[in-house]
C-alpha cells in the first residue's frame, strides 16, 4: 500500500487497551475513525462468507435467523492456530477492501484532516503498511480484563485466548513510533492526545488547538 495524501496513524495495543477510546479523542481534531472490528463485524454478514463459514463450522456457530454468533465462532478459532487462519483467509481480503474504500473517501471528504486506523491484528495482518506512524496503547493487563470482563462479558480463559492468538505486546510496542498510557483518567489521556499531535506537527502533520478545557497552558 502507499501511503495516501492524508496522513494515517495507526494504533495497535493489547486487548482491552481502549484504543477505541484513543480513537474517540483523535477525532476532536479532525481525525477520520476506520474500525478495523467494525469491518470484520461486516464481513461476517455477508452472505458468500457465511456460507464459508457455515460449510467449514456448521450450525453450532449460527443462531435461528442463519447468523454467525460470534462470540461461539471465537470459542473454536481462538482455540486452533488451524482454524483461526482459515477464518482469516475468509475475512481479511474483504476487511483489507473496506479499509481501502473508507480511506478514499477520506481522502475526499475536506473535514478530515489525517485517518486513523484501528484494527486488533493490524500488524499481524500487515495493514500497518499503510500508516505514516504507529501509536501504542498502553494499559496493564489487570485493568484491561477488568475493562473486557464488564463491557464484554468475557471471562479470563477467552482473554487469554485471544490475547495469545495475536504478535506479543513487546513486538508491537517496539515497532511503534509513539506510545500512550492508557490507564489514568479520560482528562489524562486526551491530554496525551493533544501532546502527540503538536509532536506530529513537528514532524509535518499540520494539528488545531488544543481543546480549551484540556490542558492549559501555565
Amino acid at each position: 500500500m502507499s501511503s495516501p495524501t492524508k496522513p494515517i496513524l495507526g494504533l495497535v495495543g493489547g486487548i482491552g487497551s481502549g484504543k477505541s477510546r484513543v480513537a474517540e479523542s483523535l477525532a476532536r481534531y479532525g481525525g477520520f475513525i476506520l474500525v478495523g472490528d467494525a469491518f470484520g463485524h461486516e464481513a461476517l454478514r455477508q452472505p458468500e462468507i457465511k456460507e464459508m463459514v457455515r460449510r467449514r463450522w456448521g450450525g453450532a456457530v449460527l443462531d435461528g435467523q442463519g447468523e454467525i454468533v460470534r462470540r461461539q465462532l471465537g470459542r473454536i478459532v481462538f482455540a486452533s492456530a488451524e482454524e483461526r487462519k482459515a477464518l482469516e483467509q475468509m475475512t481479511f481480503p474483504y476487511i483489507e477492501g473496506r479499509i481501502f474504500e473508507e480511506a478514499a473517501k477520506a481522502q475526499a471528504d475536506p473535514s478530515a484532516r489525517f485517518l486513523v486506523l484501528d484494527a486488533a491484528v493490524m500488524l499481524e495482518a500487515g495493514w500497518n503498511n499503510c500508516c505514516d506512524w504507529i501509536v501504542y496503547v498502553h494499559t496493564p493487563r489487570k485493568q484491561r480484563l477488568k475493562r473486557l470482563q464488564e463491557q464484554r462479558g468475557w471471562t479470563e480463559e477467552e482473554y487469554r485466548a485471544r490475547a495469545t492468538a495475536q504478535m506479543p505486546l513487546t513486538d508491537k510496542a517496539t515497532r511503534a513510533d509513539f506510545v500512550i498510557d492508557n490507564s489514568g483518567t479520560p482528562e489524562d489521556l486526551d491530554c496525551q492526545v493533544a501532546d502527540l499531535l503538536l509532536r506530529l506537527g513537528e514532524r509535518g502533520l499540520e494539528v488545531s488547538t488544543r481543546p480549551a478545557d484540556c490542558c492549559p497552558d501555565p
